[in-house]
């Protein structure tokens, strides 16, 4: 074997180790009913669901599992993965856009804490009418419970960020 072939493998291998653990969305077509008669679309390419350390960028009609790594009390990292198969250190997010007769109703963000304490976190949205990010306000989730929070505007898009524990 000569050196080109083994640099070749072990570039493959360093690319599988270093992104290998990072799950991606796929391309999709992101439709979202705004009234009976006005439609927002863009195309979504794929793209980690993770911006940026603890960084998560996610679209209505997503529903991701992020396992957790704590240290010393605190949420050290966090990967999406494709399956729950740690329920104790996996948070689960659902986001969706609620419609009745084509027509929006509101939008809908789930977050389950399956931690021993209250999950925090800070909340950035992008919406149809409005050109620029945008703070919301988010409720702590009490231990072992699922937060529910709710908007009437038309959310593009939405980033959770500054995760947290509180005792």
């Amino acid at each position: 074997m000569n050196i080109k072939t083994i640099a070749f493998f072990f570039g493959l291998i360093m690319a599988d180790f270093c992104f290998g653990q990072q799950e991606f969305r796929e391309d999709f077509t992101l439709k979202l009913p705004v009234d009976s008669v006005r439609y927002y679309q863009q195309e979504v390419k794929k793209s980690p669901y993770f911006v940026k350390e603890n960084t998560l960028q996610i679209y209505p009609g997503e529903h991701v599992f992020i396992e957790t790594e704590l240290k010393e009390g605190k949420l050290e990292s966090m990967k999406v993965v494709k399956e729950n198969v740690n329920p104790s250190k996996t948070i689960e997010v659902e986001f969706s856009q609620d419609t009745e007769d084509r027509k929006h109703k509101g939008m809908v963000l789930q977050v389950s804490n399956p931690f021993d304490s209250n999950l925090l976190y800070d909340a950035t949205m992008y919406t149809v009418g409005e050109p620029k990010w945008v703070e919301t306000s988010i409720l702590p989730i009490k231990p072992k419970l699922t937060g529910f929070e709710l908007w009437n505007d038309v959310i593009i898009t939405i980033v959770l960020h500054n995760w947290r524990l509180q005792n």
